[in-house]
Order: C-alpha cells, then structure tokens, then sequence
C-alpha cells in the first residue's frame, strides 16, 4: 500500500468551519481563488508528510500520548493578514499557547524516529488560510485592499489535535486525538 499523505492541524467546531469555507468561496467567486477549499478551516501544526500504512501506528501512539498531556486553551481570531503577494488568512490574536503546542508537538514528534517527518524550516506563525497557492498577485492586492481593514472576530476552545489525510483531491478529516484523555 502507498505511502499517504498526512498533516496535524487544529480545527475549530463545526459552525465556525463553515464560516470560515463561506469566506474561502467568496475568494473564489471574486477573485478566482479556490485551492484553500481543498482542506477545512485549521491552523496548521506539521506541515503535509508523507507516512507509510506500517508506521501510521507509530505515529497515533504518539500523538494520543503527547494529546494526553495537554489541557484545553482558548484561540481567538481577529481580523485578516496576509504572506504577500499569495496568501490571505485570518489572524490568531494570541499565538503563544498556539506556538507552544506546536514547539512541543515538533519535539514529541522529533523523539519518533522512525517516522522522520520533516522539521519546517520557516519561524512558525500560526493562522487560517482563506486563500493560498492560485490567488495570482494582481488578485491578491485587490483582494488584500478588501480584507486588510474588514472586521473579524471569532474564537474557539482547542481540546484536541487533528490528523487529516488527502485523499487525492482534497484534505479529509482522519483521526482526533482529544486533550486529556488516554486509550
């Protein structure tokens, strides 16, 4: 079987998930930008990696362990940045409990090393994509001119981390391992 293509993320809950896909159409219908669509609303913690069947084990007992030990937090969103010319995504008012999960999740995973998942290079920054990849530059600055001072405001309790799978086409949901808790 095929080595899958995986990512660790937050999610936030249902309703708010769906707001967030409402402002990801919009960037499609106006500016031409739909690849975000492809995953649901999440902050990224590891980014895509590829995972043999044979080791998906591995990286569930580490994942259930290292949730175990965490403890719910709070995310606030506020309002919309951007990594020019491409990327438009709704800003973590606070980053710093974010940051801290993914520096800890990055060591738990480090610990595995049969998995060897990739260590990202770029300073993290944590933040929700509304649009990415095929938002061409001129699109972006018209789009960018709309959001830059459109007010947003949402917030959500953290209680798990996500791992979602590709299925070819776009980003599934594949497992939830739930802060606190131990199988």
């Amino acid at each position: 079987m095929p080595a899958g293509l995986f990512l660790i993320a937050l999610l936030p809950p249902p309703l708010l998930r769906e707001q967030v896909r409402a402002l990801k159409e919009e960037m499609r219908s106006r500016f031409g930008s739909g690849h975000a669509l492809k995953s649901p609303a999440h902050i990224t913690l590891q980014m895509p990696f590829r995972l043999s069947p044979e080791d998906e084990g591995v990286l569930f007992g580490a994942l259930e362990r290292f949730a175990a030990a965490q403890t719910p937090f709070q995310v606030d969103l506020a309002g919309f940045d951007c990594f020019a010319p491409r990327v438009l995504f709704i800003r973590v008012r606070d980053q710093g409990p974010v940051c801290h999960l993914q520096s800890a999740l990055q060591a738990a995973l480090a610990r595995e090393d049969s998995l060897g998942l990739p260590v990202e290079e770029r300073p993290f920054h944590p933040h929700m994509t509304i649009a990415t990849r095929d938002l061409e530059e001129p699109a972006f600055y018209r789009a960018w001119a709309d959001f830059q001072d459109r007010p947003y405001q949402a917030s959500f309790e953290v209680s798990g981390l996500f791992l979602l799978k590709h299925n070819g086409r776009l980003w599934d949901v594949y497992r939830e391992f739930r802060f606190g808790e131990s199988s």
